[in-house]
C-alpha cells in the first residue's frame, strides 16, 4: 500500500481527495504512479509531460525525499510509503507603492 498525498492545486483532479491509497508493492515510483493514474487519471497530465517526464513545476517527495535527488521515476517506493505531489508555488504581484510614499 502506498499513500499519495494530493496538494490543494491537484485535488480537483482526484475527486477532491486529500489522499489516495493504492495497492502497490515495493518498486519504482513509476509503477506506484501507474496505480494512481488508474484511480485518478486526470492527475497524470498535470504531473507528467507528454513524454512521461515529471513536469518541471511538480515536486514529488517519497517519504520526505525529493525524487529529483533519489532517482526520479526509478526511485524505490517501499510498501507503506507516503508520496507527496506538490506543484511549485511562485510568483505573485509585487505590492504597489503609492506615489506619495516614494519619498
Amino acid at each position: 500500500m502506498v499513500l499519495f498525498v494530493i496538494s490543494g492545486a491537484l485535488r480537483q483532479f482526484s475527486g477532491n481527495r486529500t489522499d489516495v491509497r493504492v495497492a502497490a508493492a515495493a518498486g519504482p515510483l513509476s509503477e506506484a504512479l501507474a496505480r494512481l493514474w488508474a484511480e485518478c487519471p486526470a492527475v497524470r497530465d498535470r504531473v507528467l509531460t507528454e513524454r512521461g517526464d515529471v513536469r518541471p513545476h511538480i515536486n514529488i517527495f517519497v517519504d520526505g525525499e525529493d525524487v529529483r535527488y533519489t532517482g526520479g521515476l526509478a526511485t524505490t517506493v517501499r510498501d507503506g510509503a507516503e508520496v507527496f505531489l506538490v506543484p511549485a508555488v511562485s510568483g505573485g504581484a509585487r505590492p504597489r507603492i503609492a506615489a506619495d510614499e516614494h519619498g
